[in-house]
Order: structure tokens, then C-alpha cells, then sequence
């Protein structure tokens, strides 16, 4: 099975709002989605089908806007790793 690549934007993730938002429109995470970190746990745990992997581009720009909750959102997606052999994320500064 061909992996699913989804790309973030970086330059358009100011907050976890942004970041849930091309999350959901890249990924078509469900409409039950709650739009926090618990929940994107959840949906990527559960409801994503693999393989797929999150490719962040531009990072340090995001990172810069996002202080505290860019280091929580990749964490989330570090331990996703952990948690699914069938799940990679690439940073890009």
C-alpha cells in the first residue's frame, strides 16, 4: 500500500487552530473531530488508516509563532511514531 503523505505549511501554522485546521483538510480527519490535542491523539491512534507520514515544512517558523504549543503538537506526533510502526514525521526547518 502507497504511504499517504500529508505536507503542513509551516508559513500558515501560527497556533493549534492553524495546525488542526490543515491537519483536517490534508488528512479529512472526521467530523467528530474535537479540534484539541486529546483528540487528534484519538483520530490519528484510530481513525487514519496507514501507512502515512506528516512531512512539516518550514517548522522554525511555526515553532517561533507557536512557542509551547508547537513543542506539545510534536511530541503528540513523536509518540505517534512510537505508538504506530505505520506512522513518520519529517521535520523541515
Amino acid at each position: 500500500m502507497p504511504i499517504k503523505r500529508c505536507a503542513l505549511n509551516g508559513h500558515a501554522i501560527r497556533s493549534l487552530d492553524d495546525l488542526f485546521a490543515q491537519l483536517s483538510s490534508r488528512l479529512s480527519l472526521p467530523a467528530h473531530f474535537g479540534r484539541n490535542l486529546d483528540a487528534l491523539w484519538d483520530v490519528l491512534c484510530t481513525d487514519i488508516e496507514g501507512p502515512f507520514e506528516i512531512v512539516w515544512k518550514h517548522a522554525d517558523e511555526s515553532k517561533q509563532l507557536m512557542g509551547r504549543d508547537y513543542n506539545r503538537a510534536v511530541k503528540l506526533f513523536k509518540n505517534l511514531e512510537k505508538e504506530r510502526d505505520d506512522f513518520k514525521l519529517k521535520i523541515e526547518p
